[in-house]
């Protein structure tokens, strides 16, 4: 199974986050309301294509409601159960480590 870098992780629990509306511009805001990280399009798309390729992510093109789009699809984005398990399998060693630094941390 592929590896997650940091950035990819948060991407994916930003899409998972965004159960109800999740496309790349909802993903964006999150990143930089929640992870303090502030991303241009390009950065977010290279990702998204990247963690696509590793089978991570899905995303089907849908027709656009917003009148600033003119018209063109949105990417509507899905975490494939490959990339839950990515998910799941990063929280696991993360939750270790912490849980052996709670000492040190606080």
């Amino acid at each position: 199974m592929s590896k997650l870098g940091e950035f990819e992780m948060l991407v994916l629990m930003a899409i998972l986050r965004q159960a109800d509306e999740p496309y790349a511009n909802n993903v964006r805001d999150d990143l930089r309301a929640n992870a303090g990280r502030n991303v241009t399009r390009g950065a977010l798309y290279r990702t998204l294509d990247r963690l696509t390729d590793k089978g991570f992510l899905s995303w089907e093109l849908e027709p656009s409601a917003v009148p600033e789009r003119g018209g063109h699809p949105m990417r509507r984005l899905r975490v494939s159960p490959d990339g839950l398990n990515a998910v799941r399998n990063q929280r696991d060693v993360l939750m270790s480590y912490l849980s052996d630094l709670g000492s040190v941390l606080d």
